[in-house]
């Protein structure tokens, strides 16, 4: 049966079809359950959707069908982001997507305050699973302006993994991305930093004195970033790993918001 799945799932183009069938098989809670699932994985739905999680970071991520996929380039923002949290602080997660980016962190710092926003109804179902176990708070709307008050000016971390492909570049992704995946957590305008722009123009306002805003973005971009966090008044650098092909660009709040 395994080989059968392995030749099935590969004549449908899934590249590691190897480690996929295992997947399957390990989470199939009987042979016909198995059979769907490498159906519905050979019609071309994203195998995190098939199986109803991704693993990123070593965490077990929930993802339901219509949330943006955890890349595990990303991967790098949250390594660059757990170095500067404490215990204690308070962290944001825009576009917070699945939630896993700051599920992630909650679960390695510990004793976080964490608030997630995303302006998608689906994403902040989501998330909610993800971080319910861990005492953090998801909120629907856009950007800061879903965020309470109360915030404003004592945030010590702003980690925002925003959609930064550029509208007419969206034709070019992969597949899965294209069909499945929601328009609204890929598209990032004409430049692609339509969303980076709107985060850090607002980041002052609402970091403590030495708080970090920490965002990714692609190499070919990241000087354009580097850039528009400048531009707000932050103490700017960009940090990047070859081998994920990851790019991030931390901004440091040197005065009061």
């Amino acid at each position: 049966m395994e080989k059968s799945i392995i030749d099935r799932l590969r004549s449908e183009g899934c590249i590691f079809a190897e480690e996929e069938t295992q997947l399957l098989i390990s989470e199939a809670s009987s042979v016909e359950d198995l059979m769907k699932m490498v159906e519905i994985r050979a019609s071309g739905l994203p195998l995190e959707y098939v199986l109803g999680f991704t693993m990123f970071y070593g965490q077990r991520i929930i993802v339901e069908r219509g949330v943006f996929i955890p890349r595990q380039r990303t991967v790098f923002l949250v390594k660059h982001t757990e170095a500067l949290t404490r215990i204690g602080d308070i962290v944001i997660d825009l576009c917070c997507g699945s939630g896993a980016v700051g599920a992630v962190i909650a679960t390695d710092v510990n004793k976080i305050s964490l608030h997630s926003v995303d302006i998608d109804p689906v994403a902040v179902k989501c998330a909610s699973r993800n971080i319910a176990d861990i005492g953090g708070h998801v909120y629907k709307g856009d950007l800061y302006n879903a965020l309470p008050c109360s915030l404003r000016g004592r945030v010590n971390i702003i980690v925002a993994n925003v959609p930064y492909v550029p509208t007419d570049a969206i034709k070019l992704l992969p597949q899965e991305a294209r069909l499945y995946e929601p328009k609204v957590a890929l598209d990032g305008g004409k430049d692609g930093l339509d969303l980076q722009r709107k985060v850090a123009e607002g980041a002052p306002r609402w970091l403590a004195p030495g708080g970090h805003l920490l965002v990714e973005t692609s190499k070919r971009q990241a000087a354009k970033t580097f850039e528009i966090f400048t531009n707000a008044g932050l103490m700017t650098k960009i940090a990047r790993d070859e081998e994920l092909d990851a790019t991030v660009v931390i901004g440091t709040n040197s005065g009061k918001g």
